[in-house]
């Protein structure tokens, strides 16, 4: 099976929508935006563009949502590649994903500790076993944002690598439709108990039971097995229909904030993700560019574990800005840590591979 070019574009686009928001938050954390003046064209212009741009840039955290997607997408695709094959075996597939994951997880936490321009909000004592685990979860309120916020989203991830013998099993036995609403059904669920009746901390709705971000990775499930059988897959997500449905029903999702936070990280992450996907088909067609941004989406894995310190560290340095000095800096700062990520991630990927000639290699 070929690779998609425009999935590793979506995860460029999603990672790089991430670093964004970490660095804007960072810069504009105490930013008020002045007031809109409607007095003639130009500061109209100049209000509503200012406008859109301050509520866009706060809603890249809904990229982790598509991130959510294409990641269930991507290990659905991969794992019913080799199931067609027939040399589908568990321990064999839990053991290429432990080492496709931990050791970049680890050198991420050297590179830490070791690195100048980081920023070290809090000290290295006993929480680092579990932060190296990536047993975030446990005693959550202490250990799941620990030293990189960002890593919080490695402790969802190994739970549903667990789980997902039984998600692919139910998948295909079933059918992706049925699954993927009796996920979401599961998912909605819990997410009703943890913000109602049996009120929870908020970091288990957000991924510290990873339960309640399922309906997300269901949807990526599902969608790569309806693009498996059928190209219509690709013509709603890349030729435009899933964009223009994405930005028409963003509003809608939005709402929700004011109904049930049961339903909003699956609809804002379902929005930013036809949106991004939808974006990233046109991008396909710019062979250049598209080259570039591929190679983003395929080592995003060490541009994710490693971006939120540094842009953390640099914000914290150079607010305030104008919103152009700003956007110009984000440029240049994504790309050195895009190039950073994926030297790190090439590297140990390198090493693994030396270490352990005969493991098989694992699309992410």
């Amino acid at each position: 099976m070929k690779r998609l070019v425009w999935i590793d574009i979506s995860k460029a686009l999603a990672i790089s929508f991430v670093v964004y928001f970490h660095f804007f938050r960072t810069v504009f954390e105490h930013y008020e935006p002045p007031p809109a003046h409607w007095s003639g064209i130009a500061a109209g212009t100049v209000s509503f563009l200012r406008a859109a741009w301050w509520q866009i840039s706060g809603l890249g955290f809904h990229a982790v949502g598509a991130f959510i997607i294409l990641s269930g997408w991507t290990l659905m695709q991969s794992t019913s590649r080799h199931a067609a094959k027939g040399d589908l075996k568990w321990s064999g597939w839990y053991g290429a994903r432990f080492v496709r994951l931990y050791p970049m997880y680890w050198v991420a936490h050297l590179v830490y500790f070791v690195s100048p321009f980081i920023a070290k909000l809090e000290p290295v004592d006993e929480r680092i076993v579990f932060s190296l685990t990536g047993l975030r979860f446990i005693n959550i309120e202490m250990n799941f944002m620990y030293l990189n916020a960002a890593w919080w989203y490695f402790a969802m991830l190994i739970q549903f690598y667990l789980m997902f013998p039984l998600l692919f099993w139910a998948a295909r036995k079933f059918g992706a439709g049925i699954f993927l609403i009796v996920a979401c059904a599961l998912g909605f669920f819990v997410r009703y108990l943890f913000l109602g009746p049996w009120p929870q901390n908020g970091l288990w709705v957000l991924g510290g039971f990873a339960v309640c971000r399922l309906p997300e990775f269901a949807l990526g499930m599902a969608l790569a097995s309806w693009h498996s059988q059928s190209e219509r897959t690709d013509w709603f997500l890349l030729r435009g229909p899933g964009l223009v449905t994405g930005l028409v029903l963003y509003p809608a999702a939005l709402w929700l904030y004011d109904y049930s936070y049961v339903y909003v990280d699956f609809a804002t992450g379902t929005c930013c993700f036809l949106v991004i996907v939808g974006l990233a088909g046109f991008i396909s067609r710019v062979p250049g560019f598209a080259k570039v941004l591929s190679l983003v989406g395929i080592y995003s894995y060490g541009l994710y574990l490693t971006h939120q310190p540094y842009v953390i560290w640099l914000g914290l340095r150079v607010r305030p800005q104008t919103i152009l000095i700003f956007l110009l800096t984000f440029l240049i700062v994504l790309v050195i840590l895009s190039a950073w990520g994926s030297l790190l991630e090439k590297t140990t990927n390198a090493a693994v591979t030396k270490l352990l000639p005969r493991r098989n290699s694992v699309p992410s």
